[in-house]
């Protein structure tokens, strides 16, 4: 059964891709339109008369961001100061392909609005009123994430993985306590390893379904994966201008990215809830295709965690807010006062505490880049964390 007839069947449930996008050729705008499977999937028009993430602001930590993008003209609110010489370092260390791509794809994944007559081409994002804050990131999680929050951040999407170093849980739970989600990819290497920041207490952990409600077989398999989310072959806008497109994409990234953007639908209907409770409601309306019910699996698996994520249940549901820490494992305590002071300086842009990368959370762009990830990979897997962009494996 196809992922769509799955989802109908489980009351719109959408089903999330792994962090790995699949090489493949440019397409024309609406044979992309036709291609967001997981908009089907999610009864989208119907969905989008509950909530479309206006009012809503979704910080995207990514490489770059090809901020002219056609369907993405007007989404952006400005970056930060050090966000030019964070995209440089990205550039320096990866000189064979756009580092915009990554970031203008889980943009374009969370709010696309696509464009042509009333929006009815290109890439359309499951929350298209969200705006985008676009932080450029580079080896320091804590800084990006912080600088986030101050500049009114509600949802941080965090389609990367890496080995933890520096203060990343810390500032994420400092993100938490000011009321802000954090989801990030559990990684695409198909083992048990755990990667930061989804491993971090209080971060969504998500990985890729595919159309027909299975899990990807390159998610990582651990506790840190809660929840999945659309993640194979999904349409993505990247290329070599503003108006190009990837057939397909996959990976935890993607995942990632339509678990942001769920969590920006509730935001905005429910905005008083907090970080623990838009978990709460997106687990409690979580799905399993048939095959997964029938063996009565206890959940969270290490597989599926609680399952897929089906958006319109868990806008329409009457569920209770629960506890403010909601379901999911939540840091203890309060973030420093550092932390609470906003520690501008705290950690420089560039060098200092650095994170190894352990997790290519996706690939390339083409057939091409797919060559140069390998090498990059060879060449700086102790220091350099890659990010998920469209058109390849993206973990």
């Amino acid at each position: 059964m196809r992922v769509t007839r799955t989802l109908r069947a489980t009351a719109g449930a959408a089903l999330t891709g792994a962090l790995l996008l699949a090489a493949g050729g440019t397409a024309s705008a609406d044979q992309v339109r036709k291609g967001q499977w997981p908009l089907e999937a999610f009864g989208a028009q119907q969905l989008w008369k509950e909530a479309t993430g206006k009012g809503v602001t979704v910080a995207v930590l990514d490489s770059g961001f090809r901020t002219t993008h056609q369907d993405l003209e007007g989404q952006f609110l400005p970056g930060p100061d050090f966000g030019k010489a964070i995209e440089a370092e990205n550039a320096k260390h990866n000189p064979n392909e756009d580092i915009r791509d990554h970031g203008t794809a889980m943009a374009g994944i969370i709010a696309g609005h696509g464009h042509g007559p009333g929006g009815s081409e290109g890439v359309k994002g499951l929350a298209p009123d969200a705006k985008i804050l676009p932080v450029p990131e580079y080896k320091n999680s804590g800084q990006a994430t912080r600088w986030a929050v101050e500049h009114g951040a509600n949802v941080i999407n965090m389609s990367y993985g890496e080995s933890l170093m520096g203060d990343t849980c810390e500032s994420i739970q400092y993100a938490l306590d000011k009321g802000v989600v954090v989801v990030a990819g559990v990684g695409n290497d198909g083992l048990t390893k755990k990667n930061y920041p989804a491993a971090c207490p209080g971060v969504i952990g998500a990985g890729s379904v595919d159309q027909y409600g299975e899990p990807d077989d390159a998610n990582n398999i651990n506790s840190t994966l809660d929840l999945l989310a659309p993640g194979v072959k999904v349409p993505v806008a990247v290329g070599k201008s503003d108006s190009a497109y990837n057939t397909e994409a996959s990976g935890a990234s993607a995942a990632s990215a339509y678990v942001s953007a769920a969590a920006a639908l509730l935001k905005q209907k429910f905005p008083k809830l907090t970080p623990g409770q838009i978990a709460n409601r997106l687990v409690k309306t979580a799905g399993l295709a048939q095959a997964e019910k029938d063996k009565h699996l206890k959940l969270p698996d290490v597989h599926y965690g609680y399952g897929f994520i089906q958006p319109g249940p868990a806008l329409r549901k009457d569920i209770p807010a629960g506890s403010k820490e909601g379901p999911l494992p939540m840091p203890k305590g309060k973030a420093s006062s550092q932390l609470d002071a906003g520690a501008p300086d705290a950690d420089p842009p560039m060098g200092g505490k650095e994170a190894v990368n352990t997790a290519l959370l996706y690939g390339g762009i083409g057939a091409g880049a797919l060559v140069v990830v390998a090498a990059v990979v060879a060449l700086v897997l102790v220091s350099r964390r890659r990010k998920n962009a469209g058109g390849q494996n993206w973990g």
